[in-house]
């Protein structure tokens, strides 16, 4: 017999004062939720002087009974019922001493939501302490970066080689892909303006000068951070969870001398080399725009010759080292705050590319104000 068409388990008596609860049968996981409404339906409709627990009937109890027992016991008491039980068996006595009055806690009730103000507060107040983070964790990068360059033995190359390798060499494909694509679209849409006032020509000029000196550098870092930047902080994350960075310290070994400064130092090298791949695969797509509006190879060669300044690419690229070394210190210091739990790694991963892009945005409008005062 199902659950839904059974007796209930738990019958209500009341007589000169005192509730007697009659269990009868199976008080176990699938019947001591109707129990228990049975009998807090009863302690509505009556106020009992002394409560009465009668087990002589029940078959079995588990778990769940005994916490059905638990609460109504400790709910009595603490109002001053009397409370009693009958009829338990000896192989049930046990288990239900198990629990004295008192030993369970009492729910905690769940936590309001908060304030605006409230929200607004804590939110800067998590602001605040997250620079503070980035700021310690900045004078420690330095510090370590120093002892490398006059020490650089202490640099465990073998690692950053094969860092080199994952973050720019296996990211050249998608790099190539993406500087292609940003350069014929970037003609494309130049060349429908321009083609009213005749003067296609200087769609070379657009495309060379805004990948050479804004868009290059700027894309190659955003795919590093979504590529590189996110790895790193998995990696260092789940090292946290296993306790992996504890033992390192343990054993003497600092954790951003032995972890961070390899990626670091590989992903600073690395990224202005990938904006010059994308920089060429850029001004590839240009080419093919050009084509197919009729200009030959050599003219817009000479073009984008003329638009480009000597300042330009080595601004460029100067940008591109500035934003590996945004990519890979936040990537690390996101993977070094990973807490505990089967989502902290995924928080790390999502909190590394999202502050690793703002970040890189945020340098790059500093850069365009500083390089326009300064005439670059």
């Amino acid at each position: 017999m199902s659950s839904a068409t059974a007796a209930p388990v738990l019958r209500a008596e009341f007589s000169a004062g005192t509730l007697t609860l009659v269990v009868e049968g199976r008080l176990d996981a699938e019947t001591t939720g109707p129990a228990w409404r049975a009998a807090d339906s009863a302690l509505r409709a009556h106020q009992p002087g002394t409560v009465v627990f009668d087990a002589s009937r029940m078959t079995y109890c588990d778990g769940a009974g005994v916490a059905l027992f638990v609460r109504l016991r400790d709910r009595f008491l603490a109002e001053n019922v009397t409370f009693g039980s009958r009829g338990l068996s000896e192989s049930l006595k046990p288990l239900f001493d198990e629990f004295p009055p008192g030993s369970l806690d009492t729910p905690s009730r769940p936590v309001a939501h908060p304030s605006f103000v409230e929200g607004v507060g804590r939110t800067t107040d998590s602001l605040l302490k997250d620079v503070v983070a980035q700021i310690t964790f900045t004078g420690e990068l330095v510090v370590n970066l120093g002892r490398a360059a006059m020490n650089p033995r202490s640099v465990r190359w073998k690692d950053t080689w094969l860092v080199m390798e994952r973050a720019g060499v296996n990211a050249f494909p998608i790099i190539a892909l993406i500087g292609f694509l940003i350069g014929l679209i970037l003609a494309f849409q130049a060349a429908i303006p321009m083609k009213q006032f005749g003067a296609e020509i200087f769609v070379a000029d657009l495309v060379a000068l805004s990948v050479i000196r804004e868009l290059g550098p700027l894309m190659t870092a955003i795919v590093l951070a979504g590529r590189s930047g996110s790895a790193f902080a998995a990696e260092i994350g789940t090292m946290r969870v296993n306790e992996e960075i504890n033992a390192l310290t343990t054993m003497g070994l600092p954790p951003a001398r032995f972890l961070v400064i390899p990626k670091v130092i590989a992903t600073v090298f690395v990224t202005p080399l990938l904006a010059v791949f994308t920089n060429l695969f850029a001004l590839l797509g240009g080419l093919v725009v050009m084509w197919s509006l009729g200009f030959p190879t050599i003219t817009y060669i000479n073009e984008v010759k003329g638009a480009l300044k000597v300042g330009d690419l080595p601004s460029g690229l100067f940008k591109a080292a500035v934003f590996g070394l945004l990519v890979s210190g936040i990537g690390c210091l996101r993977g070094l705050q990973t807490g505990t739990g089967a989502s902290a790694v995924g928080e790390s991963t999502t909190r590394a590319v999202v502050t690793g892009i703002v970040l890189i945005i945020l340098s790059d409008g500093l850069f365009s104000v500083v390089f326009y005062y300064l005439g670059i």
